[in-house]
């Protein structure tokens, strides 16, 4: 088929305006995949963005709840009177108080020599921990008199007690008359352990 030369100017204006709507068409779509392309990165970023929000609010919310563990676990030390310097007057306090309540007869002991059991490195400084052993050599009427006492001291405070040893004998004395004679001795050694914060003190 072949246009007369008044067919093709009379063809000119469509077709050129079919190839400009071709072009316009053409670029709609690569605009359109262009921006569409801009608006995944930018949702993928901003999913990012959010994902490490939630990652970072779910170590603030785990940081929180340590430091809350951390804070009660030292508020019951300190009301046990664990952390600080060791408080032997208060020890002594506990040793007549617990001999008077219980109406032990004979309670004698000594306290050693402080001594470091360990330094466990902390912020900003190191936690120390020192132990006292005490030696301690009482008459009983019973076995059960030395698990009370031992009750007893351990609920006193001033210091964490750690029962090392506990030996009980015989006195050989028999019981009669109106006065009670202690049949058994129990010799212990106790640790009072306590704890010095080094940051704390700065």
């Amino acid at each position: 088929m072949t246009f007369t030369a008044e067919e093709l100017k009379k063809l000119a204006l469509p077709l050129l305006a079919a190839l400009l709507l071709l072009g316009a068409g053409g670029g709609l779509i690569w605009g359109a995949d262009v921006a569409l392309k801009a608006a995944l990165r930018q949702a993928a970023l901003a999913q990012r963005e959010r994902q490490l929000s939630t990652e970072r609010l779910a170590r603030i919310a785990e940081e929180e709840r340590e430091v809350k563990e951390k804070i009660n676990v030292y508020q019951r030390l300190k009301a046990l009177n664990i952390i600080g310097e060791e408080r032997r007057l208060e020890w002594a306090d506990a040793m007549a108080r617990i001999r008077a309540q219980r109406e032990l007869i004979d309670v004698r002991y000594r306290v050693e020599r402080q001594r470091l059991l360990l330094s466990a490195p902390g912020k900003p400084g190191n936690v120390d921990f020192y132990a006292s052993t005490m030696r301690v050599d009482l008459a009983l009427l019973h076995e059960e008199d030395l698990l009370r006492f031992l009750g007893d001291l351990r609920d006193s405070g001033n210091a964490y007690y750690a029962v090392r040893s506990c030996s009980m004998s015989r006195t050989g004395n028999a019981g009669g008359g109106a006065t009670l004679v202690p049949r058994l001795r129990a010799e212990c050694s106790i640790d009072l352990i306590t704890m010095i914060d080094r940051g704390a003190r700065q």
